[in-house]
């Protein structure tokens, strides 16, 4: 149905508006929850511009919650924390039919015998977003982050049209809900072909394209993405009380925040059985990634009967599906040459959809795997894809051969540079080459060098390195930092801008310091602990460079493997060569060295857990020491206090198992500035 043109009615301009406003969202409400629209996308922006145009000529008439608001300015202070007053908690999983009905078996035990109900909803794979909205407006959107605390995003999540900026009539004085942002499988491969003819970094999958648009510093950014989300619980209300949690369900659809299709009220914990079936059945055909279903308790009064364990509620279960499986041909092998030079065998496949996403190649690990699974090329083969992992070669099917197969062996030569290949006796699986002009292993170890736990070098990702490297722009990390505007301005990827903050992003790696530097380096064996660990018991790159392999092998974690490898890699003139022209450029090439000062964690044991997002492990781990404390890798009753950041996984619930206090990053921070 056409919506019709407008012009200020007898009724006068702010009539107009609030008409305009309650179409606009009568037709979000259509389209995002019931997936019903009745208007074109055409109509749709045609009665946008016209609010537009109306609250323009008479901004007296503008109002937060009117669908023109959705895209504001940068937030004053990007990400604030905020910590949630009811907890978002984690759910137990459960891999097998046996398992729920292990928890089902649980449950009743801890009803006494009273039979509940039981809701089933789809676990959708994307972000956890909690939305806070006072007498029906949204005022407050906030990221999980370690379940306690997270980052408020409100200026990102109204523009997310799925999100109703006002709820519909007889909301709630208070209610804040639980929820998923996601992006759906169609419109990241949509998202990620338009990337890559924009010659922009792709996303890896559904969930960190979700993640990463919902953590824009700029909403308008976040305005461009397709994100959805789904409504799934709920934290508080106020003047509203619900006796379920399909009650709940249903006052949502009357609200108009989005509720999945597919939740369903059970009554028997037979027909959840037969609903997981169902839905694993239907996985393919969402539309989006989902990853199990959350079964539930429906009785809100049973749920607070069965109470929650330190991490979980002990009234619901997440049943994890298994991973998505599909058959397939091997076509042909591709040879990957990594940054070292270990060459990797990828399986070029017949294109298969496999949980909703085409696949056309799949790993096949090293060589040896490739004996083990005796792959051919012309094989039919089961490849499998679970969550973030890249798909995998599981299963050759042997009674599927012609004859015809092709054994697979490893290359005599590199494949990029037909340089010469060596297998050495410590890493008796991995064939390398030992080119060190490789222009393959160069862009792999540009994209290392310029990474976070590395150099940090922001906008240097895959597509502008393969460019640089591919012009002959650089042949090493040095090269880096004497790039000029005027050589990126020859690559069709950059404008005045954008090479302008490539090049200030360069020149402020420079003083990252030796640890950075030398994990940057991508010496063999050497991780960001080694190198950290190196840099301070040497200082500067010239004393360890000159160290025999006994003082090397004297640190602590140290041992002969790494001890040897750095030996070799400062031997060879390429590698001292880089060296001294990376120090003629201005990269600091020492420690940096703290007077004594306060020592706020003297005595103190800290553990990290989850993603930090203002410095890496290593660093977090190296603030520790320097200010006294001791840094662990493992949780016990000796543990002073856990940081958790965003995703934190078993160390966070050993913390709360054991009473251990638990900060986020933001409160670590501010202690140890006291």
């Amino acid at each position: 149905m056409a919506a019709p043109s407008r012009r200020v009615s007898a009724k006068g301009p702010a009539a107009d508006a609030r008409a305009l406003r309650e179409a606009i969202r009568r037709h979000d409400h259509r389209y995002y929850v019931l997936n019903q629209p009745e208007i074109s996308d055409a109509e749709y922006d045609r009665l946008l511009r016209q609010l537009k145009t109306l609250e323009d000529q008479h901004p007296g008439l503008v109002t937060p919650d009117s669908p023109t608001q959705r895209v504001g300015g940068v937030p004053d202070e990007a990400f604030r924390a905020v910590r949630h007053a009811t907890p978002m908690l984690s759910l137990d999983n459960a891999f097998s039919e046996d398992e729920v009905a292990a928890w089902q078996q649980r449950v009743a035990k801890g009803l006494g015998g009273v039979k509940p109900t039981y809701t089933v909803e789809l676990k959708i794979d994307g972000v956890g977003l909690a939305l806070t909205y006072e007498r029906g407006r949204l005022v407050q959107a906030a990221t999980r982050g370690d379940g306690t605390t997270g980052e408020e995003v409100t200026a990102n999540a109204k523009t997310i049209r799925a999100i109703p900026l006002r709820l519909q009539t007889d909301a709630p004085r208070r209610l804040e809900v639980r929820g998923e942002v996601y992006m759906p499988t169609e419109a990241f491969a949509r998202y990620n072909d338009a990337a890559s003819r924009r010659e922009e970094e792709r996303f890896a999958n559904p969930r960190n394209a979700a993640a990463g648009s919902l953590r824009q510093k700029d909403p308008q950014v976040t305005a461009q993405r397709p994100l959805r989300f789904f409504t799934h619980s709920y934290a508080s209300v106020a003047g509203v009380r619900f006796a379920s949690h399909w009650e709940f369900l249903e006052a949502c659809r009357r609200l108009g925040l989005p509720v999945t299709d597919h939740a369903t009220c059970c009554r028997s914990f037979a027909e959840v059985r037969r609903r997981c079936r169902a839905l694993e059945g239907l996985r393919s055909r969402l539309g989006y990634e989902a990853d199990g279903v959350v079964i539930k308790v429906n009785e809100l009064a049973l749920q607070e009967q069965l109470g929650l364990t330190h991490k979980s509620p002990r009234w619901a279960v997440a049943y994890k599906f298994p991973a998505h499986q599909a058959t397939t041909q091997v076509l042909d092998v591709l040879h990957s040459v990594g940054r070292t030079g270990t060459v990797t065998p990828v399986a070029g496949l017949s294109p298969v959809s496999c949980g909703g996403v085409t696949i056309s190649s799949a790993t096949l690990h090293n060589y040896d795997e490739v004996r083990r699974l005796g792959v051919r090329v012309g094989d039919w083969v089961v490849i499998q894809r679970a969550g973030d992992v890249i798909p995998q070669v599981i299963k050759v099917l042997e009674s599927r051969r012609t004859g015809t197969e092709r054994a697979i062996k490893p290359p005599a030569a590199c494949p990029e540079c037909g340089g010469t290949m060596a297998k050495e006796k410590e890493e008796a699986v991995a064939h390398r080459c030992i080119n060190p002009s490789c222009p393959a292993q160069l862009v792999r170890s540009m994209l290392h060098f310029g990474s976070r736990a590395a150099m940090d070098i922001e906008g240097l990702g895959d597509v502008v390195v393969e460019a640089l490297v591919g012009r002959r722009l650089i042949r090493d990390a040095a090269g880096l930092y004497r790039l000029t505007a005027k050589e990126l301005l020859t690559l069709p990827l950059f404008a005045e801008k954008r090479a302008e903050n490539l090049l200030a992003n360069i020149r402020e790696s420079r003083g990252r310091g030796m640890s950075r530097l030398l994990y940057a380096l991508g010496v063999r064996h050497v991780g960001e602990k080694a190198a950290f660990d190196l840099a301070e018991r040497f200082g500067s790159m010239a004393r360890l460079m000159r160290s025999p392999r006994a003082q090397l092998e004297a640190v602590s974690g140290i041992g002969p493997v790494v001890a040897e490898s750095l030996t070799q890699f400062f031997r060879q003139p390429q590698t001292r060569a880089l060296i001294n022209e990376l120090e003629d450029a201005g990269v600091a090439m020492t420690q940096p060295r703290y007077s004594a000062g306060p020592q706020p964690l003297a005595g103190l044991t800290v553990v990290f857990t989850g993603e930090l997002s203002g410095m890496s492990r290593a660093e977090a781990e190296a603030l520790v020491r320097r200010l006294g404390g001791r840094a662990s890798s493992s949780v016990s009753r000796k543990t002073s206090f856990v940081v958790a950041g965003e995703a934190s996984g078993s160390k966070l619930a050993q913390a709360k198992k054991l009473g251990v206090r638990v900060l986020n990053e933001t409160a670590f921070k501010k202690l140890i500035q006291q």
